[in-house]
């Protein structure tokens, strides 16, 4: 039987006095050896578990002290006024210290940032901080703070391997709805390519059901005092949720790797896009045998590492020694399948991958470069940020490119709400015909435009007859025009007429009665 003594007769120690845990005292007929093994046994447990709870407090403390609150004054601009910002707002994230005096968190979180401030665990002191590099595509973002001593004492955090499925996590970070240091832990329960929120990149990511809520963003998902992911895409339309996303250490490493140099190159892109090939009659028709297994490419772009090399109607087989299911995955591991492009993924532009395919049954190894992603090869150019807008006014007309980020102006149902002529450009392909498409967007009403006042969302095609290949182009055909007018075509037939000598005329009216700065972007016709 074991007990306690009561508070007030217990003997006064220091403050690293332990629990005193004492035995009743019976006479030794009652207490024999059986029950002096049960005491000590129980003795020992309490004391181990004392010293457990210890090592694994002293390993959290040494982690929150890694991990930092970083404010945010974010201005992006307007895509429907390119000429005008947005109201900056406030926004707050989490980020953790790695090797180099550098502060690992989200793109997202520093994004159109004008000004960025760092917080260290239970310092009031906000340090101004700075982004050394971005990758919008990867969501992940490095800031450093040069206030001498920010760093002197703290633990930089080494990136670890991804968690087995089912492994349990710790995440780190500074939600809303409070300013001290939050952990909570859950397990990992999926690993596949998903779209990321951020900019929409195709990236490999690890699903948690760790609590994780705004502000989470940019903190690290922790494992043996290692960063094996980094919080993102936590929070859907405002709502909290149990469920969440991270960036894992392949992709980290990549970007950190992509950073040596100070400049962004991403990830890389052959320049061919494929379907799956499920159907049995298919993969008869197309040569393979019924042990073989692969993706159909249904498109090389011009202009790509695969041009000359691939051809449509090939069967990619393998990708380096990643082999190819009919579904299009690889195994990463033996609980873990992934879409093909992860292969793909973990090289550097630069580098060179293998690809062994299949043409009329005859199965090939070839080598291509690994060169930078061409906006996906689509019309529809991907969102960007820490950009000015391109734009150019005339004969009253706003005229942009048509881009990811006008579509999501539109709002967060934007793929209801955006028109649906802007929405269908984004499955179609690019060529070096036609790289972009520009959009009429409004007409600032005037005597120039007469007619077309309630023109909106319109997509130029040609300029005079002149098929339009991008917004450059298009600006340029605008403004060495020689003939009377400019007439403005798209691809159903219907015509858009400016006079151009009326259009330079009342440029300048035009432009103080809307309150315009000016007529084109700064950097538009850039000599």
């Amino acid at each position: 039987m074991i007990a306690c003594r009561p508070a007030a007769s217990r003997p006064s120690g220091g403050p690293n006095s332990e629990p005193e845990v004492i035995a009743m005292r019976f006479p030794n007929s009652l207490l024999g050896k059986p029950s002096r093994m049960i005491l000590l046994s129980l003795s020992l447990f309490i004391f181990t578990g004392a010293s457990i709870a210890q090592a694994q407090n002293s390993e959290i403390r040494a982690i929150e002290d890694s991990v930092i609150k970083i404010y945010t004054t974010q201005s992006a601009p307007d895509y429907f006024t390119p000429w005008r910002l947005l109201t900056p707002r406030q926004s707050s994230g989490s980020g953790s210290v790695i090797s180099g005096n550098q502060i690992l968190t989200n793109a997202h979180v520093v994004a159109n940032a004008s000004y960025v401030q760092a917080q260290k665990h239970n310092d009031p002191r906000r340090y101004l901080a700075r982004v050394t590099f971005i990758s919008h595509e990867a969501d992940l973002a490095l800031i450093t703070v040069d206030e001498p001593g920010f760093f002197s004492d703290l633990k930089a955090l080494s990136i670890g391997d991804l968690p087995a499925p089912l492994q349990e996590v710790s995440v780190y970070g500074y939600p809303i709805g409070g300013k001290s240091l939050s952990i909570t832990k859950g397990i990992l329960s999926r690993v596949e390519q998903q779209v990321y929120a951020h900019a929409g990149g195709y990236l490999l990511a690890g699903q948690i059901d760790a609590a994780i809520n705004p502000g989470n963003s940019g903190g690290p998902v922790i494992v043996d005092q290692q960063i094996v992911g980094v919080v993102m895409q936590a929070n859907s339309g405002g709502r909290a949720e149990n469920l969440g996303y991270f960036v894992p250490p392949s992709m980290i490493r990549h970007v950190l790797a992509d950073s040596e140099d100070g400049v962004y190159d991403g990830f890389p892109d052959l320049g061919f896009r494929t379907q799956t090939l499920d159907s049995p009659a298919a993969k008869k028709a197309y040569g393979l045998s019924d042990d073989q297994n692969g993706v159909l490419v249904i498109k090389v772009f011009d202009d790509a590492p695969a041009q000359g090399i691939l051809e449509e109607n090939d069967v990619i087989l393998q990708i380096d020694d990643f082999d190819i299911a009919e579904d299009g995955s690889i195994r990463l591991s033996d609980d873990i399948l992934t879409d093909y492009k992860h292969a793909i993924d973990l090289h550097h532009v630069g580098e060179s991958v293998a690809i062994t395919y299949a043409r009329h049954g005859q199965v090939q190894t070839t080598m291509l470069d690994a060169r930078e992603a061409l906006d996906s090869y689509s019309l529809v150019t991907g969102e960007q940020f820490d950009k000015i807008p391109e734009y150019y006014i005339y004969g009253g007309i706003l005229f942009v490119p048509l881009n990811m980020n006008l579509i999501k102006r539109w709002g967060n149902d934007w793929s209801r709400t955006a028109p649906v002529s802007l929405l269908q450009a984004r499955n179609e392909w690019s060529s070096p015909e036609r790289r972009q498409l520009v959009v009429a967007l409004q007409v600032m009403a005037a005597d120039v435009n007469l007619g077309y006042h309630d023109w909106r969302n319109w997509i130029v095609e040609y300029v005079n007859g002149e098929p339009v290949r991008d917004f450059d182009h298009f600006a340029n055909l605008i403004r060495d025009n020689e003939n009377d007018n400019v007439v403005m075509e798209n691809k159903n037939g219907y015509q858009l007429v400016i006079n151009h000598e009326q259009a330079a005329a009342s440029e300048a009216a035009i432009l103080a009665r809307y309150q315009i700065p000016a007529a084109h972007s700064a950097d538009l016709f850039d000599e």
